[in-house]
């Protein structure tokens, strides 16, 4: 039993040596100071337009706004399309202008795997009544370029909601396969959904 738990120990103390440490950083986002438009709507041709704005130490925030409703892609975008899917809430819906970037470092190396950004839900029904949610997301990395909706936490009513999502995004963000593995989903949350490219 004893020689079993001598390797078990020295496995578990590399793992944690290996294991970077994970903090939080905090930037703002506000679509007229910090974003580039460049892509819009022409003349009846409805209300849409693509914004690029800066994030976190040259990660970029990408914002698709089409008829009061966001989907937001964090990190390097896939290719000529920008972003690789829509995501978003059924119902109107904004984004707050501070994102919550969790970096893991390890050495010299400091790398943002995901983002918790708070979103406002309108209710159709009432109009005076909204819902907060935070958005839990995977961030694109410049090899990859993999970045989508890991998890969704209702922070409305909710006071463990900001310790929810940073457990989520710390547990689920790095390993999470967009477009194959379904997003979390914690308290009730409005309609929200994914459309590929």
């Amino acid at each position: 039993m004893r020689s079993l738990l001598i390797p078990l120990t020295l496995a578990v103390l590399c793992q944690a040596a290996h294991a970077g440490d994970i903090s939080s950083a905090y930037t703002d986002l506000d679509s007229k100071k910090d974003c580039v438009t460049y892509a819009q709507a022409g003349e009846s041709d409805g209300d849409w337009a693509d914004l690029a704005c800066s994030g976190y130490r040259g990660y970029p925030v990408l914002i698709a706004y089409d008829d009061d409703r966001e989907s937001l892609f964090y990190g390097f975008p896939p290719g000529d399309d920008m972003m690789s899917a829509w995501e978003s809430f059924s119902a109107f819906n904004s984004s707050g202008g501070k994102i919550e970037w969790r970096i893991e470092t390890t050495g010299d190396k400091a790398v943002p795997f995901a983002v918790i950004h708070r979103r406002t839900v309108s209710n159709p029904e009432d109009e005076k009544k909204s819902t907060d949610v935070l958005l839990v997301a995977k961030v694109a990395q410049m090899d990859a370029r993999d970045g989508c909706t890991v998890g969704l936490v209702l922070a409305t009513g909710n006071p463990k909601a900001n310790d929810q999502a940073r457990k989520l995004a710390d547990e689920k963000a790095r390993t999470f396969a967009c477009g194959k593995d379904r997003h979390t989903v914690i308290g009730n949350v409005p309609p929200f959904g994914r459309v590929d490219n």
